[in-house]
């Protein structure tokens, strides 16, 4: 079946979306410093309730904020602190990211993909970095914490962009990583259910 200018246009919004949710799950000020910037060069429009985004004290607030972000988890405790008040502020920044990318949908639908995979993208993202994150302070005593946090960093810039540039490509990307989450926890699933009757 042929896609329409119409589905092509939703799946590159969704993408755009589901990456940018991404970005937020690996730092939250990321996807929004990245929108601030390419609005205020000229590459991105956007629509009228957000056009203060692409305005120079939007950028120059984000990229306060940005350095605060990354200075505070170049500290081995205070990083595990704010994974915990993070989570969830992750997942409400990626429902209004997907929120922004599908303006084009019914308020009902706008905010259901939003909630579901904005906000599921961003928190699922953002838990798998604090797991880490906690393991690698269990393991080493911080001592590799701030090389997760570089690598988070240029991860999510490199996914903002990537979804400004490629959206239906990140939505291929987020789908295929899905689906092999998925498959990862039905295999976990069914080897924990053959090991139970072993044990006994």
């Amino acid at each position: 079946m042929d896609l329409n200018l119409g589905d092509l246009q939703l799946l590159e919004s969704i993408g755009l979306g589901l990456g940018l949710g991404v970005a937020a799950g690996f730092r939250v000020v990321v996807p929004f410093w990245v929108l601030s910037a390419a609005a205020l060069l000229g590459h991105l429009t956007l629509i009228d309730s957000l056009s203060w985004l692409g305005s120079s004290t939007a950028f120059v607030g984000l990229s306060i904020a940005l350095v605060v972000e990354i200075l505070a988890y170049s500290v081995p405790w205070l990083d595990n602190v704010i994974d915990t008040v993070a989570l969830p502020v992750a997942a409400v920044a990626g429902t209004l990211l997907m929120a922004i990318a599908a303006n084009q949908l019914d308020p009902f639908a706008q905010w259901s993909v939003a909630i579901v995979a904005g906000g599921g993208a961003a928190a699922t993202v953002k838990g798998l970095n604090g797991l880490t994150r906690l393991v690698s302070t269990a393991t080493t005593g911080g001592a590799t914490n701030l090389i997760i946090a570089g690598v988070e960093l240029v991860g999510a810039i490199a996914i903002a962009l990537l979804a400004l540039v490629a959206p239906i490509v990140m939505f291929v990307l987020v789908l295929a990583c899905f689906i092999l989450l998925v498959r990862f926890a039905i295999k976990a699933f069914y080897r924990s259910k053959k090991a139970a009757p072993d044990a006994e």
